[in-house]
């Protein structure tokens, strides 16, 4: 049933959002007002986001460092610098970059921004936090905006950020990483442990025919 109303979703509520987001918009939430420019991830539409920045807002970050790996417009970085975090944002999007740099600055908080293939141009620093809402869908991205939903065909994505992140992360450090039963989460668990992390299973919701999962992955 669930098949039955995502195609249903797609053949009519699709066209309405990519119609809308041929130009700027505005989007708020838990008391942030973001401007998500053209071919930039907008959070208003993607259930993952807003239950992931939820989910963040529960959590005891103040003066912790936290990286934002895959920033998008920079929701997740305004609400864990909301929370008192010591935030870098990462993308490889300049728009997306630039954007979170300018949401930042109209929510009058401190975010570092680092424009960046996964940790390829982020300085050498350990993070007691890494929050990432990664493409999971198996197909190589055409273009620079496809990198925020695919992953390649063997889980590329994953296989090189489980390699770079064990650098980047203190010795009690903690990923969260949302993902969707959409995924393959038996191949992504498989590549974390072949990177000596585990997984566990932190949160979870269902949103109409989605299934999201927040995972604490941790090095052993």
């Amino acid at each position: 049933m669930n098949g039955v109303f995502k195609k249903l979703a797609n053949r009519t509520w699709k066209p309405v959002v990519q119609w809308y987001l041929k130009k700027p918009r505005k989007y708020s939430r838990n008391g942030i007002t973001m401007t998500i420019p053209v071919g930039v991830f907008h959070p208003g539409f993607f259930f993952s986001t807003s239950f992931f920045s939820d989910f963040l807002e529960g959590q005891s970050i103040d003066k912790l460092r936290l990286c934002d790996m895959g920033c998008g417009s920079g929701m997740l970085s305004l609400v864990a610098a909301k929370k008192g975090a010591i935030v870098s944002a990462v993308d490889l999007l300049p728009d997306a970059i630039q954007a979170t740099a300018a949401n930042a600055i109209a929510n009058k908080l401190t975010v570092q921004t680092i424009l960046s293939d996964l940790f390829q141009n982020v300085p050498e620093q350990e993070f007691d936090r890494v929050v990432v809402n990664p493409p999971y869908f198996k197909k190589y991205p055409a273009t620079p905006e496809q990198h925020a939903w695919y992953c390649g065909e063997q889980l590329e994505y994953f296989q090189f950020f489980f390699k770079q992140v064990k650098n980047h992360l203190t010795a009690d450090g903690i990923i969260w990483m949302i993902l969707s039963d959409e995924c393959d989460l038996a191949g992504i668990e498989s590549i974390a442990r072949t990177n000596a992390f585990e997984m566990a299973l932190v949160a979870q919701k269902k949103i109409r025919w989605e299934e999201n999962f927040i995972f604490a992955i941790r090095a052993y």
